[in-house]
């Protein structure tokens, strides 16, 4: 870990490169390989994202060793600024995500429209075949920088999240949200029949009569691709958000067990606990931290650099100003006062019983410090 103070010897920036090179990232990627830094580039009207220039100096890094970084997310569920390339790669660029700022390219790894995806084995409880990026599943390296906030259904928002769920496609973030077909809003439908072009199952068909047919989804024949929803300039086909928070959580580990099995010992992991916002970098606001920026972890254990992040930020004092109305006290748990019914430690311990990782670790500061897990309340 490296904490956020700085002076004329030592910028924070200076503090990313030391802490990436501790991961000797030369023993895990070779010249020429394509290296995908997964980031989160953060919704239009979103400032809580991670600082450009701290990516830059993990860019700089892989560069000395003759890889090919470049930089990466997918597109989202929802319709917003990130939810098909072009308009997911002019919120990055105007985030400051661009080659001149970063040093990398930028590719939106699920394509164009969200469905450039490739089926992944995994051995879940729920998820058997994990509907995964293709760019990101055919890099040969991946370093997932992360930033570490609350998060509404999983409680928190760390490196399984920024791995789960955003390295999944379209199609992989449906079934990890709803396990039922979206469904059509008969008031915004103008049954332009838009959606039935893009319907892979030929679920979708138009019914009434002359100007009152309306769309309508067979969920029988519903293969669950979720292109529809970004067909509809409308707005009218919506998501129906109805999987249980803990099958969802373990939906989103086994989809990032999905990923980092394809990696084995070729994923580095970095986690910026910066501006610490109640809510994910896809909402177009960021609201007031609930701590102090705290620092930055690396770690090759994604279930260690997360119990890390998330028992730094229960030690921490609250922010009185902010949406965290209790636990304010150092020690007491943050996620719980902001989400009272999500256990957030159940992405964790299902993470570490599929053998991603341990939550047992020593926190090793820059300055040669160590400290063990703190105690929460």
């Amino acid at each position: 870990m490296a904490d956020l103070s700085a002076d004329r010897n030592k910028s924070v920036a200076a503090k990313v490169s030391d802490l990436f090179d501790l991961l000797e990232p030369s023993k895990h990627f070779s010249p020429r390989d394509l290296v995908a830094i997964k980031l989160h580039f953060g919704e239009a009207g979103n400032t809580a994202h991670i600082r450009p220039q701290f990516v830059r100096r993990v860019v700089d890094r892989l560069i000395c060793l003759q890889t090919k970084p470049f930089l990466t997310d997918t597109n989202t569920l929802y319709v917003g600024s990130r939810t098909e390339a072009f308009s997911h790669l002019t919120t990055a660029f105007d985030n400051g995500f661009t080659r001149e700022i970063t040093g990398a390219p930028v590719i939106i790894a699920d394509g164009l429209r969200g469905n450039n995806s490739i089926k992944a084995r995994v051995d879940g409880k729920h998820v058997k075949e994990a509907h995964i990026a293709a760019d990101i599943h055919n890099a040969d390296g991946l370093v997932v920088v992360s930033h570490f906030k609350g998060h509404e259904l999983a409680g928190f928002g760390g490196a399984l999240k920024n791995v789960g769920m955003g390295c999944a496609s379209r199609e992989g973030k449906l079934e990890q949200h709803s396990n039922i077909s979206p469904k059509v809003s008969k008031k915004k439908c103008i049954g332009c029949g838009e959606c039935t072009v893009w319907c892979r199952g030929g679920a979708i068909e138009l019914q009434g009569e002359k100007r009152a047919k309306k769309a309508v989804i067979n969920p029988e024949n519903c293969v669950g691709c979720a292109e529809c929803i970004l067909a509809c300039r409308q707005g009218a086909i919506l998501v129906q958000w109805n999987e249980s928070i803990p099958v969802f959580m373990e939906k989103m580990v086994e989809y990032a067990a999905a990923v980092l099995n394809h990696k084995k010992s070729k994923s580095l992991f970095m986690t910026f606990i910066t501006d610490v916002s109640p809510l994910c970098d896809c909402y177009p606001f960021s609201d007031r931290p609930i701590v102090p920026s705290l620092g930055i972890l690396a770690s090759l254990d994604p279930v260690a650099i997360d119990a890390a992040a998330a028992d730094l930020v229960n030690a921490s004092p609250g922010n009185p100003v902010s949406q965290l109305k209790r636990a304010m006290s150092e020690g007491e748990d943050k996620f719980r006062a902001l989400f009272p019914n999500i256990d957030w430690t159940h992405q964790l311990n299902y993470a570490e019983g599929l053998g991603m990782g341990k939550r047992e670790y020593v926190l090793v500061d820059l300055g040669g410090t160590t400290a063990v897990k703190p105690e929460v309340t």
